[in-house]
């Protein structure tokens, strides 16, 4: 890292802490409260974003509130995520490797984006297939003692981990409420990808509705509330087609405890890569964007970018992505 981007990082973080100390010190002043969430206009024009600045949350006795509860990772980093299923090699490259070299290969990834991002930082993160939908749409569950090995790793490498759930034929509300439990861990993060919500994978696209994305938020903050986990945890959700999330104008983004994540998913060229995310880019009440890109496979099925985006690329998208999957 050269001089003047360690002295941007430094300087944008005393400066973070010094707006949270103020903020904080004025709200308690005013009511007692505390506030939790301060989330800047990085990712749309400050006049289309609607989203809560704050939420009251009492501290429990003898608890410290720090400027990082109150903060969502991608306000100030780019998230790198390799993504995958641990026992599968067809799935992405998470299953290609053990998870020390997995951990090792996006922590360079990771390094590559901080070199290009600006002032941001840049954190590594697993991204696991949890539960993988199957014929008929049933689905197949990672043994949760597997999962649990990744995320304790994750967790000793200051990595975070997101747990996905591709959804087959049960509802939305029922497949949140099988990876909800995972949150009690401070690194965890869910995603919930439409791709897979039929009774035919392979052979058809599925879908959600906005109303069951709504939802699947208000389910995940409930939770997060209920179980007084601190922290706002992300919650991703893929899209490469029209009819994957129907109605999508009308998704919420304005959850206090909950960030959506709309990410671009699909493979192919530059050119039909950036279509697909500027399809995504259009809604612009989901405004916190991602970004998937696929690695070449062995598997003679799976596709592939070719070429694969740089990551001065990725960071050149407009508007810019906030995560980053490697599958």
């Amino acid at each position: 890292m050269n001089s003047n981007k360690r002295y941007l990082k430094v300087w944008m973080t005393g400066f973070l802490l010094m707006l949270g100390v103020v903020v904080l010190s004025s709200k308690v002043e005013a009511d007692g409260a505390q506030p939790y969430r301060l989330f800047p206009a990085l990712f749309t024009k400050a006049s289309l974003l609607q989203m809560p600045q704050t939420v009251e949350r009492q501290p429990q006795p003898g608890q410290r509130l720090f400027t990082s509860d109150r903060i969502p990772l991608l306000a100030n980093n780019t998230v790198v995520a390799f993504y995958g299923h641990p026992s599968s090699k067809q799935m992405g490259i998470l299953g290609l490797y053990p998870k020390e070299e997995i951990a090792r290969m996006v922590k360079d990834y990771a390094r590559q984006y901080d070199a290009v991002n600006g002032p941001d930082g840049a954190i590594p993160a697993f991204y696991i297939i949890y539960g993988t939908c199957w014929p008929k749409g049933e689905i197949g569950y990672l043994d949760d003692t597997v999962l649990k090995q990744y995320i304790e790793y994750a967790q000793s490498q200051g990595m975070i981990v997101f747990v996905d759930h591709q959804i087959g034929k049960y509802s939305v509300r029922e497949s949140m409420e099988r990876i909800l439990p995972f949150l009690q861990y401070p690194n965890v993060h869910l995603a919930i990808d439409p791709e897979w919500r039929t009774l035919n994978p392979m052979k058809e696209i599925g879908s959600i509705t906005a109303a069951e994305l709504n939802e699947a938020q208000q389910v995940m903050q409930d939770y997060i509330i209920q179980h007084n986990i601190p922290g706002i945890r992300m919650l991703v959700v893929h899209q490469f087609h029209q009819k994957m999330i129907t109605e999508r104008q009308t998704v919420r983004a304005t959850f206090d405890r909950v960030l959506l994540v709309h990410t671009a998913d699909g493979f192919g060229s530059p050119a039909l890569k950036r279509n697909t995310y500027a399809m995504n880019s259009e809604a612009t009440n989901m405004p916190v964007k991602g970004f998937k890109l696929f690695f070449k496979s062995d598997f003679p099925l799976a596709g592939y970018d070719s070429p694969l985006l740089s990551p001065a690329e990725v960071m050149g998208l407009d508007p810019r992505p906030g995560l980053i999957i490697y599958q």
